[in-house]
């Protein structure tokens, strides 16, 4: 039983970490700081404190307006990401809560399940 255990290493949503490296890591970076004036961060990114379950409509639907991330405006439009099952997108949140410093609350299932049911997409 220990020996599975420390074989998951260090991360805490393991699940999430490999969800965003393959979804997310090409545009946010995988130390989650993005791309200088095109793709916000994620590292404690005021956007995501403010709105915590917005983000999975995000990932979901994509973004196409302009959002402010720590006082800096982002207007690339990110892709939306309809593959990905309301699990995986809870992984992804919870694994973007938990790193680089970020020290955001849990999402459960279905707080994700609910945001995600009253998206508004443009």
């Amino acid at each position: 039983m220990l020996l599975l255990a420390s074989s998951c290493g260090n991360t805490t949503y393991p699940q999430g970490k490999i969800l965003y490296e393959n979804f997310c890591v090409s545009c946010h970076m995988a130390d989650g700081v993005g791309l200088e004036s095109l793709i916000p961060t994620l590292v404690k990114a005021d956007y995501l404190l403010e709105n915590p379950l917005k983000t999975a409509c995000i990932i979901r639907n994509g973004l196409k307006d302009t959002i402010l991330v720590n006082g800096k405006i982002y207007g690339q439009e990110m892709a939306a990401i309809p593959a990905l099952s309301d699990f995986e997108i809870t992984n992804i949140m919870n694994y973007i809560h938990s790193s680089w410093g970020n020290n955001m609350p849990y999402v459960t299932l279905e707080e994700v399940k609910k945001s995600l049911d009253s998206c508004y997409v443009r």
